[in-house]
């Protein structure tokens, strides 16, 4: 049975057979027949974590367990407002808060990202999106264009599936939706560079 544990750039989570690179945590979001409730998050800490990290492979959605969330890759995470994990990816989080504090100023700690991503990536119950410039937008951004969904790379852009990106159009010149929030849009701006799915 194919789970519905992959989320979108857009925030969607959906049931899809391909792979992605990294795992997340928003908490208990299951019941026990493996299904989602209503609610996609059950704290702030949205980490974006590696797949395997010591100890033996994890039963997915198991009973009482955090809802394992997938990505296709470290820019989706970012779009969908997750932000690196300080202990399976550490050298990451570490380079996150580095390129946080050059946008921002002051170094944060870990509940610092989260409460400020929070009010950045949604309202309500509803993914936060913002509009800028398509042509500002630094590497690893996602946006929203034509009812498609797109990466930034190189000062082009790539088409988003959830098995991969397609092959590289020009960005439009005009205002655009953003789908990665504002903060780590700044943050991206700054020098965080994610880790891309081979096909970027």
């Amino acid at each position: 049975m194919t789970l519905q544990n992959r989320v979108m750039p857009d925030g969607q989570v959906i049931a899809t057979p391909a792979r992605g690179m990294f795992m997340g945590n928003r908490g208990i979001l299951h019941d026990d027949r493996q299904v989602l409730g209503p609610a996609r998050w059950r704290h702030r800490n949205w980490v974006c974590c590696v797949l395997a990290f010591k100890g033996p492979k994890r039963a997915l959605m198991a009973p009482h367990r955090y809802t394992e969330l997938f990505f296709l890759d470290e820019a989706v995470a970012l779009a969908a407002g997750h932000r690196p994990c300080a202990e399976c990816r550490r050298g990451d989080f570490t380079r996150f808060r580095t390129a946080w504090a050059a946008a921002f100023g002051g170094v944060p700690s870990a509940p610092d990202l989260d409460r400020v991503l929070h009010q950045s990536r949604v309202t309500g119950r509803t993914q936060r999106t913002h509009f800028a410039p398509a042509k500002t937008l630094p590497n690893g951004a996602m946006l929203r264009s034509e009812n498609r969904l797109w990466l930034v790379l190189h000062g082009q852009m790539r088409c988003f599936a959830p098995e991969g990106y397609g092959p590289p159009a020009p960005l439009p010149d005009r205002d655009v939706e953003v789908l990665t929030p504002a903060a780590t849009v700044a943050t991206l701006r700054a020098g965080y560079a994610p880790a891309l799915h081979p096909t970027a």
